[in-house]
């Protein structure tokens, strides 16, 4: 079935900034969704009080004489796209055991790695993190919610598991995942060796929907002043950052690349 008409569609990327690459991994992996699908948008900093759970990346969607649609999540996002029609799952021509494959990728990235970044940003540079993402507000300000913040963090890493490991296990955990799918993408690269634009993680002819998660944390990580640790890692990969090129080369080409 081909896809609708495109919606009007605003993307509130937590960040007043344009034409560059945001902190958030989610963000980036949204805006790659809907460029994979062709679907055009526009964004604005939006504001996380106003974000319906209070995270962004959150989309207001306006389809035609209808009232303005707010959903949250990127995951959710990308459903609702789906299910309404404007995008075809990217994933529908693969097999039960490659869609698992695929969310188990999801997984490791989105509940796992972003766990130990979360450690890296909010625990280990805590300081550079809450002058980017409180940057709009007065400096006491920034003091006071700062702390709170960090004490959510705090309490969702050691619900979670993280805290569990010391500094230097939790730094092998994000240098080893960083590591495999550098394998994983360099065996990919090396299958589709004859492509010119992108190549994707599974060797198909176009993306899954891991791709746009994948993309999100790689260009995430390049860009986060914060997580130094991870960049250098993403840097040391040249088969990630050759993945991610190409992907922000036809997808993203008037954004600012990262250094």
């Amino acid at each position: 079935m081909a896809a609708k008409s495109s919606p009007l569609i605003t993307v509130f990327r937590g960040f007043p900034e344009t034409g560059r690459y945001t902190w958030s991994p989610f963000v980036t992996k949204l805006e790659a969704r809907l460029r994979f699908a062709n679907i055009p948008y526009r964004t604005e900093a939006g504001a996380i009080p106003k974000a319906p759970r209070g995270k962004v990346p959150y989309v207001s969607i306006q389809d035609g004489e209808q009232s303005p649609q707010t959903l949250p999540d990127s995951t959710l996002i990308t459903k609702a796209l789906i299910e309404n029609g404007y995008t075809e799952d990217l994933n529908q021509r693969l097999s039960p055991t490659e869609r698992l494959h695929d969310l188990a990728l999801k997984a490791l990235l989105e509940d796992k790695l972003y766990s130990y970044q979360t450690y890296e940003r909010w625990i280990l540079n805590f300081y550079t993190t809450r002058s980017k993402i409180l940057a709009a507000l007065p400096w006491p300000v920034q003091v006071i919610v700062g702390n709170i913040i960090y004490r959510k963090v705090t309490r969702n890493l050691q619900g979670q598991g993280t805290l569990a490991f010391t500094e230097e296990e939790i730094s092998a955990f994000r240098e080893e995942i960083w590591e495999r799918l550098n394998a994983v993408v360099a065996e990919a690269q090396a299958k589709q060796s004859d492509r010119d634009g992108p190549f994707w993680v599974w060797g198909g002819e176009g993306p899954t929907e891991v791709d746009a998660v994948l993309f999100g944390f790689i260009a995430s990580g390049l860009v986060c002043d914060a997580a130094p640790a991870s960049k250098e890692i993403i840097r040391g990969h040249p088969a990630l950052v050759n993945y991610a090129r190409r992907i922000h080369d036809k997808y993203f080409p008037e954004y600012e690349l990262w250094e």
